[in-house]
C-alpha cells in the first residue's frame, strides 16, 4: 500500500537540479511558515511569489484557479466618467419597463422571461452608457461593436429602446405577437426585427461560438485589406448554464491561440438555470474559471460588492475566503433567501474565527452581503471590469459576474428555482418594486390592475442623458444597419460558360467541377478578393489543394515555418493575408466562420461571398441548427455538401453515406437547395446565386438566402449543355428535360409506350442508362429530366396553391414543364424516397419513385444501388412496372426483366 506521506514523484525529477541545497533550503522555508503560521498562511505567501513572477517576467505555469473573491480589489477600480445618480435612474425604469412588458403580455399567454435581465441590467446598462460603440462610432465607422445579446435579456434591451425613443407603447404591448407584423421578437432574432438585432443568440450556446468566430474574422477582414476593423469589439453576454452547451466552450482555445484581445465574454453567473442551480454542489465560478484560463483567457472575476470589502479587511486567518471556496452554489443561492440567524449559524458557524467575526457584524449588515451586494450590481465594480478587459492585450477576456436572479424583483422572484419560469408580477410586488426603484409612478396608475410603463418624458434629464451617452458612443445600439451597397460587378461570363461544351471522354466528379469553377470566380478582378473559402481539414478530399499556393490559408501568424511539401506545386501556405478559411476538424466552427462572412455586408458593410464545402453527411445532420441560425441572421453565400449522396462514396459506409441532407435542408425556409447533375448546372445555379444574393435582385425577390448544392466524388463524362430554349429557367426553377429517346438516338417504334424519367445530381446517369436499356431491349420510349431542385419545385408549387385561395390563377412550374409528357413519371435520386416525392402531389401524369431509404453501407457503388434498388436495371424494371399496371406493356414483362437483371 502507498504511503501518503512519502513523496511523490515529479516531473522536475527528469530535471538537472544545479543547486540541491538551495531547492532544499527553499522547502524547508514553505515547510516552516506552513507549520508556525498554518498551510492557509503558506498558500498566501506562494500565491504572491508567483504573482511576483509573473510581474516579472519569469515564465512560470498559471494558477488555474484563484480564491473566491474578485480579481480587481475596490482600491484599484478606476473612476467611473459620467453621472452615478442618472445612470441609477435610468437602469431603474429599464427594469420597470422590462418587467411591465412581460406582465402585461402575460394576458396573451404569450410568456416571457423577467429575472434574467433582472439580475444583469447592470452589465448591460454600464456598456451601453460607456463601451458599447454604435456604427457611427469614429474609430469604427460603419461597423461598431458587435454585441451578442443573451436571448432571455431581451426585454431589457426592449426597455431601453423603449426609453430612447426607438420603440413605443404598442409595440411594447407587441411583444411575442409578431402575427400582425408589428411585433417585438421573443429574442434577438434580425430576420424579424431586422433594424436592431445582428445576432440571433438563441439556441443557446451558439451565440458564444458565433462571438468568437465573429472576432476572428473581424481579423480576417483586416489583415486581408478588405476593411480595417480593428477598433471593433466583440462583446457575447451569456448565462452560466448556457456554459454547460458544448458549443459554448468549443473554441475557447482558437481565440486564445489566436490571441482574440478584441473579445471578450460577459458571463452572467447568478448560479442558476432553468430549473434549478447551475452547479448545486459545486461552484460554477470557479470551473469556468478553471475552464478559460486553461484555455488560455484573461480571466476577470467580479464577485462580491462593496458590502464585502468590511468583511474581507477583517478576515485576517483567510477563514472567510476558505469558507467562501468551500460553500457550494446551491447553498450560497439559499443563504439569499433566509435570514440572518440562519446565515450566522450556517456560513458564520462553521469555524470559531468566522463566529468572532460575526459578532462585529450587525443583521442588516450580513443581510446586504447575502441578500444583494454582488459584484455584477454595482456600475463601478462592472465598469472596471470592462475597462481591464479592453486595456488587456494578447488574450481575449472572460469577465465571471456573479449577480441574484430576479434581483430587484422582491422576496417572490430573487434566488428561487422557478424564477426562470415565473412570468409576472403582481400589482403589490410592483409597488414593492417600484418602491425599492424610487420611480414617480403612483397607485392610481394602475388601471384595473394593470401595471403601466413608465417614461420620464422624452426630454427629460434621463432621456437627454442616454441620448448623448449613445451619441458620444457612435450611436444607438444594438443596431442592424444594412448599409447602401452597390452590387457586385458580374463576374466574366467566361467562368460559368467553360463548362458547356462538356468534358469529352475526361471523367469529371462535379465536386471538381464545383472547385474549378471556383478557381476561375477568385481571379475574378472585380468580385475575386470577396470569396471566403472555407474548409473542414478536407480542403485535399475535395480537390482545393491548388488553391493553397495561391489565395493561401489565412494565419494571423503567417508561415513560421518552413512546410514539408514546400518543394511541391501544391504546397501547404499558410498567410497572415491568406484566403482560405480551413478549419480543422469542425464542422461548427466552419458554419460560425461561415456566418461571419455571410453577414458582413450588414456588419461590416463590406459584401463578402462565402463558400462552405464539407462532406455533406457531416454539415446539415451536425450542424443544421446553425443553418437555422445563419438563415436568421439573414446570411448569404454557398453551402456545398460534398461526396454527397448515399451510394457514391465507395468503401466508407453508414456514417459516410448521405440520404438525408435535401430533407433537412428542405425544412430551412432561407435556404434553397439544389441537387445538380452535371458541370454546367452548377455554373448556372451559382451564376444565379451570385446575381440574386449579390447582384441586382428582381421585385419581391429576397437577396437574404443560401443557396446548399450537393456535388459528387463520381468522375463521370460531363455532357454538353443542350440546346433549346429554357435550360436556364428549368435549371433554376428546379426541372428541364435535358433528353429524349429520339434526341439521345434510341430506336423505338412509333406507337412504342412512353414513360418519363426524372432523375437528380449522380442519379441521372443510372437514369440515362435506364433510359438505354428501356429502348433497346424492352422497346420503351424514354425521356429524361434533370430535377435540379425538388424542394424548389414544391416551393413553387405551394405558393401556387395559395395564390389559388387568394383568387388568383397560377400553375405550378413542375406542372407547366410537364405539361403534355406522355406516360407516367418515374423519379429516382441518390437519397431517401422522400426528397422526389415533395412534388408528387403536383404532378398531374401517374408517379413513382425511387430513392436510397435505409441505413448506408460500405461497398462499391455499383453494389450499393443494386442494394438500393436504384441502378438503372432496378429503375428499368420499376419503370416497366409502372406501364403493366397502366396495360401499356405485358405484366410478365416486369417479371421477365427481374429475371434478366438478377433482381
Amino acid at each position: 500500500m502507498t504511503d501518503p506521506n512519502a513523496i511523490q514523484p515529479s516531473e522536475l525529477d527528469q530535471l538537472p537540479d544545479r543547486d540541491p541545497e538551495e531547492t532544499a533550503e527553499w522547502q524547508a522555508s514553505l515547510d516552516a511558515v506552513a507549520e508556525a503560521a498554518g498551510p492557509h498562511r503558506a498558500a498566501y505567501l506562494m500565491r504572491r511569489t508567483l504573482e511576483r513572477a509573473e510581474g516579472t517576467g519569469i515564465a512560470l505555469p498559471k494558477l488555474l484557479e484563484t480564491d473566491y473573491v474578485n480579481t480587481i480589489p475596490t482600491a484599484a477600480e478606476p473612476h467611473v466618467p459620467g453621472d452615478p445618480e442618472m445612470e441609477a435612474r435610468i437602469t431603474a425604469w429599464n427594469r420597470w419597463n422590462a418587467a411591465a412588458m412581460v406582465t402585461r403580455g402575460s394576458k396573451h399567454g404569450v410568456g416571457g422571461h423577467i429575472a434574467t435581465f433582472a439580475s444583469a441590467a447592470w452589465l448591460y446598462e454600464t456598456g451601453f452608457n460607456h463601451f458599447f460603440r454604435g456604427k457611427d462610432s469614429g474609430d469604427a465607422a460603419g461597423s461598431g461593436d458587435q454585441l451578442y445579446i443573451q436571448g432571455h435579456a431581451s426585454p431589457g434591451i426592449y426597455a431601453r429602446a423603449f426609453l430612447d425613443g426607438r420603440l413605443n407603447e404598442q409595440h411594447l404591448d407587441n411583444f411575442r405577437q409578431e402575427a400582425g407584423g408589428n411585433g417585438l421578437p421573443s429574442y434577438p432574432h434580425p430576420r424579424r426585427l431586422p433594424w436592431l438585432w445582428e445576432f440571433p443568440t438563441v439556441s443557446m450556446g451558439l451565440g458564444p461560438l458565433s462571438a468568437i468566430y465573429q472576432a476572428r474574422f473581424n481579423r480576417y477582414l483586416t489583415n486581408r485589406g478588405i476593411k480595417d476593423v480593428s477598433a471593433s469589439h466583440v462583446w457575447a453576454f451569456l448565462g452560466d448554464g448556457e456554459m454547460d452547451e458544448p458549443e459554448s466552450t468549443a473554441a475557447l482555445a482558437l481565440a486564445a491561440r489566436e490571441e482574440l484581445d478584441n473579445l471578450t465574454f460577459v458571463i452572467n453567473c447568478n448560479l442558476q438555470r432553468l430549473d434549478g442551480p447551475v452547479r448545486a454542489n459545486f461552484k460554477i465560478v470557479q470551473e469556468l474559471e478553471a475552464q478559460f484560463r486553461g484555455a488560455g483567457w484573461n480571466v476577470v472575476k467580479t464577485l462580491w460588492g462593496s458590502t464585502w470589502d468590511e468583511l474581507f479587511q477583517l478576515d485576517t486567518t483567510g477563514a472567510l475566503v476558505r469558507r467562501l471556496r468551500e460553500v457550494p452554489d446551491a447553498q450560497i443561492q439559499t443563504y439569499q433567501t433566509r435570514d440572518a440567524a440562519y446565515i450566522r449559524e450556517s456560513f458564520f458557524g462553521s469555524d470559531p474565527a468566522l463566529v468572532e467575526m460575526a459578532k462585529l457584524l450587525s443583521d442588516d449588515k450580513i443581510l446586504d452581503c447575502f441578500h444583494f451586494s454582488r459584484g455584477g450590481h454595482e456600475p463601478r465594480k462592472v465598469h472596471a471590469a470592462y475597462k481591464a478587459a479592453l486595456d488587456h492585450k494578447g488574450a481575449p477576456t472572460v469577465i465571471l459576474a456573479q449577480t441574484v436572479k430576479g434581483h430587484t424583483l422582491g422576496e417572490g422572484f430573487a434566488s428561487k428555482n422557478a424564477n426562470h419560469q415565473m412570468k409576472k408580477l403582481t400589482v403589490d410586488e410592483f409597488k414593492a418594486m417600484r418602491d425599492l426603484l424610487g420611480l414617480p409612478i403612483r397607485d392610481s396608475d394602475f388601471a384595473d390592475g394593470q401595471v403601466p410603463y413608465g417614461h420620464p418624458g422624452a426630454g427629460s434629464p434621463e432621456v437627454r442623458y442616454l441620448q448623448e451617452r449613445r451619441a458620444s458612443l457612435g450611436g444607438p445600439a444594438p443596431a442592424r444597419r444594412t448599409h447602401p451597397l452597390a452590387p457586385l460587378p458580374a463576374p466574366a461570363e467566361k467562368a460559368f460558360t467553360s463548362f458547356d461544351k462538356g468534358s469529352g471522354s475526361q471523367n469529371v466528379a462535379t465536386t471538381m467541377a464545383f472547385v474549378r469553377l471556383v478557381k476561375d470566380l477568385v481571379r475574378d478582378k472585380e468580385t475575386g478578393r470577396r470569396w471566403v473559402p472555407i474548409v473542414p481539414d478536407e480542403a485535399r478530399t475535395f480537390g482545393m489543394e491548388s488553391l493553397f499556393p495561391s489565395l493561401g490559408i489565412y494565419s494571423p501568424k503567417g508561415q513560421t515555418y518552413e512546410p514539408v511539401d514546400r518543394d511541391q506545386l501544391m504546397y501547404y501556405k499558410e498567410a497572415r493575408n491568406g484566403q482560405i478559411l480551413n478549419e480543422g476538424i469542425t464542422e461548427a466552427g466552419s458554419m460560425a466562420d461561415f456566418i461571419a462572412a455571410s453577414t458582413s455586408y450588414a456588419t461590416h458593410g463590406e459584401a463578402m461571398i462565402p463558400f462552405y464545402i464539407f462532406y455533406s453527411m457531416f454539415g446539415w445532420q451536425r450542424t443544421a441548427d446553425q443553418m437555422w441560425q445563419l438563415g436568421d441572421q439573414l446570411g448569404r453565400g454557398f453551402l456545398v455538401g460534398a461526396t454527397a449522396g448515399r451510394t457514391t462514396l465507395t468503401g466508407e459506409g453508414l456514417q459516410h453515406a448521405d440520404g438525408h441532407s435535401p430533407v433537412i435542408a428542405a425544412t430551412n425556409p432561407a435556404s434553397l437547395t439544389y441537387d445538380p447533375a452535371f458541370a454546367y448546372e452548377i455554373a448556372v445555379i451559382v451564376r444565379e446565386g451570385l446575381r440574386r444574393m449579390y447582384g441586382e435582385a428582381e421585385p419581391g425577390e429576397d437577396p437574404n438566402v443560401f443557396y446548399y448544392l450537393t456535388v459528387y466524388n463520381e468522375p463521370l463524362p460531363q455532357p454538353a449543355r443542350p440546346s433549346g430554349p429554357g435550360i436556364d429557367e428549368g435549371i433554376v426553377k428546379g426541372l428541364y428535360r435535358f433528353n429524349t429517346a429520339e434526341s439521345a438516338g434510341l430506336s423505338t417504334t412509333a406507337n412504342a409506350p412512353r414513360i418519363q424519367l426524372l432523375g437528380s445530381g449522380t442519379a441521372i446517369h443510372w437514369t440515362l442508362e435506364a433510359q438505354r436499356l428501356l429502348a433497346e431491349e424492352w422497346g420503351v420510349a424514354a425521356d429524361v429530366w434533370s430535377a435540379t431542385s425538388w424542394s424548389e419545385l414544391r416551393r413553387d408549387a405551394m405558393d401556387a396553391d395559395a395564390a389559388l385561395l387568394r383568387g388568383e390563377e397560377r400553375v405550378p412550374f413542375v406542372r407547366q414543364a410537364l405539361q403534355g409528357a406522355e406516360g407516367p413519371v418515374l423519379a429516382v435520386s441518390d437519397y431517401m424516397r422522400q426528397v422526389p416525392d415533395q412534388i408528387a402531389q403536383w404532378v398531374e401524369q401517374d408517379w413513382s419513385s425511387l430513392g436510397a431509404d435505409g441505413f448506408g453501407l460500405s461497398d462499391t457503388r455499383e453494389a450499393a444501388r443494386r442494394h438500393f434498388g436504384v441502378d438503372a436495371p432496378s429503375i428499368v424494371v420499376a419503370a416497366l412496372a409502372q406501364l403493366a399496371r397502366r396495360g401499356e406493356v405485358k405484366a410478365a414483362a416486369v417479371k421477365e426483366a427481374r429475371e434478366k437483371y438478377g433482381l
